[in-house]
């Protein structure tokens, strides 16, 4: 249980830790070169959703994460699923939705500083780290997922395999 906490709580702070870095040492629409033409930090009011997506309808946006968020929370404390792995991805996504939830909260936009573009014909957004630990956690939870289903599946299959051997030397 505490490890979920941790994660939570140290995705919340490092989020909120870069915003305020980026806020205090860029101005708005400033772009600092990393990496040049690969990694930048670039200082965005992002007033939609995820990746500037619904920036006319903030308030779905924010009820559908606050829901996410509680039951993400909900399932952590009730069913606390024996896999580290689940419950590090669920608990990285609800720490990622809180640090954006905070900035909905505080401002009318999300602040976003990472501007990743290596590949500028497929990926031209400005993202931040909460957005980050919140697309790391699915990917790390369908992942889970799959190979959940994989083991289920093949444990089916050895059973199934283990009474038709079984049925036949009873017979």
């Amino acid at each position: 249980m505490w490890i979920w906490l941790c994660v939570i709580a140290a995705s919340v702070l490092v989020d909120q830790a870069t915003k305020l870095l980026t806020v205090a040492m860029l101005a708005e629409g400033e772009s600092v070169a990393v990496i040049p033409n690969v990694l930048h930090f670039t200082y965005v009011q992002n007033e939609g959703a995820a990746f500037g997506m619904l920036s006319d309808h903030r308030w779905v946006f924010m009820l559908i994460s606050s829901v996410a968020i509680v039951a993400l929370l909900i399932y952590l404390w009730k069913f606390r699923p024996e896999r580290v792995w689940a419950c590090v991805a669920m608990s990285l996504i609800i720490g990622g939705g809180i640090g954006n939830m905070i900035d909905r909260i505080r401002l009318p936009y999300v602040i976003d500083m990472i501007d990743f573009c290596a590949f500028p014909n497929l990926w031209m957004w400005v993202f931040n780290f909460a957005d980050a630990c919140v697309c790391v956690g699915a990917g790390i939870l369908l992942v889970w997922l799959i190979v959940s289903m994989i083991g289920d599946w093949r444990k089916e299959k050895a059973e199934k395999a283990e009474k038709e051997t079984d049925g036949g030397q009873n017979v």
